[in-house]
């Protein structure tokens, strides 16, 4: 099916972060290069981990690729933390962007602190060898799309502008979110995407199927989301992929909580097939309560395809 995708019009940096496994803050590989694998990296520090060091050899053990750094509360991390995590070998690094994020407040202090909270999670992912970040970008807040749409496209806008002064090309990209109130179904990201150079989106499954209360769900769902990312964004959009997978209990609200795999009705294995079918690279997040037990689950279902 990937035969189908056609090359992007739109332009690429000159470098950007790849998710081969821990660059240096330095490094500035090609973003033609593509990453060389799907990797399959938790949520976090493991949870049958006393902390990053203990998390990275729980990795190892499990055979995971690395993890997303969870930045909930604030960009904190200790330096002891930070060593560890840059001296990570052949994991994969990602970041989440803390919750007090909305680029749509209605207070300008409000989206000010937001865009600096992206910037800080872009910053220190980078100098940890991370090669994304992701975040939830807003509420629409009763607001009419278009102009949430364009107020967020000025927030990236000052955050790609800052990123680029001081030469981070880390990838940044709003996440797909679980209810309908908040901005960020596909189109949105895709369409924020083309505007920007070093934007793609993070794609969540988990909230997009809550998002629909229970759709988007099957294989031919999960190709349809991979062919229109491919030929509006290209190829390279999908060697670099950065998504989020959970079980999820949701309402006709949308999201309600993550669940692990086996007690919800995520059709993963079906996304997995449609992830193989389409050879897509990058890294797969694990979302469930359980970490690195469902992470182990869809990296030997994956690998057994």
């Amino acid at each position: 099916m990937k035969d189908h995708i056609k090359n992007s019009e739109n332009p690429s940096p000159e470098s950007v972060k790849l998710c081969t496994a821990s660059l240096t803050a330095s490094s500035s590989p090609s973003r033609g290069e593509g990453c060389k694998k799907l990797n399959f990296i938790t949520a976090g520090v493991p949870l049958r981990a006393k902390g990053y060091e203990d998390g990275f050899q729980v990795l190892d053990e499990m055979n995971l690729d690395g993890l997303e750094l969870e930045f909930v509360r604030g960009v904190r991390i200790s330096d002891k933390s930070r060593e560890v995590v840059s001296n990570a070998k052949n994991k994969v690094i990602t970041a989440h962007a803390p919750f007090y994020v909305n680029l749509n407040a209605r207070e300008d202090d409000k989206v000010e602190a937001s865009i600096q909270r992206i910037i800080e999670t872009a910053q220190t992912a980078n100098e940890l060898g991370g090669f994304s970040i992701t975040f939830h970008a807003g509420f629409y807040l009763g607001m009419d799309a278009e102009a949430v749409y364009k107020k967020i496209a000025d927030g990236i806008k000052i955050i790609t502008d800052e990123l680029k002064k001081v030469n981070n090309n880390i990838w940044i990209r709003p996440e797909t979110t679980g209810k309908a109130t908040q901005w960020g179904d596909l189109d949105e990201i895709i369409r924020l995407s083309k505007e920007f150079e070093t934007v793609l989106p993070c794609v969540d499954f988990s909230h997009l199927h809550a998002r629909y209360n229970g759709g988007v769900n099957t294989f031919d769902d999960f190709c349809a989301i991979f062919e229109k990312i491919g030929n509006e964004l290209g190829q390279s959009a999908l060697d670099n992929f950065h998504a989020h997978i959970a079980g999820i209990d949701y309402g006709a609200k949308g999201e309600k909580k993550h669940l692990n795999l086996e007690e919800s009705d995520m059709n993963y294995k079906d996304l997995l097939k449609a992830f193989k079918d389409f050879n897509i690279k990058g890294a797969i997040v694990c979302e469930s309560p359980n970490i690195e037990d469902d992470a182990k689950l869809m990296k030997e279902y994956y690998l057994s395809l």
